[in-house]
């Protein structure tokens, strides 16, 4: 009886890594900066998240999100430090 809904949850979440699940928790924390009216919040998140993409293993990702990270981890600060909060 639960057999058919596990196995369809199964084949979702098996076409997704762990870097569509950060990125979408850095979408959701982008949001929460934005309402927070924070750009120094919204450059930490940018460092941070920066960090979490470009560390995070390459055999659980494709490459590209390495490169978002690097990007991520270049514009964070300059956003803190352009910040007038």
């Amino acid at each position: 009886m639960f057999e058919f809904p596990l196995q369809v949850v199964d084949d979702i979440l098996r076409q997704y890594s762990v870097a569509h699940v950060i990125l979408i928790l850095f979408v959701f924390g982008v949001l929460a900066g934005f309402v927070k009216k924070s750009l120094k919040l919204t450059g930490l998140q940018f460092t941070l998240f920066g960090l979490v993409f470009f560390l995070t293993p390459i055999s659980t990702h494709p490459m590209y999100f390495q490169y978002l990270g690097l990007g991520l981890i270049v514009v964070g600060p300059v956003v803190f430090i352009a910040a007038e909060d």
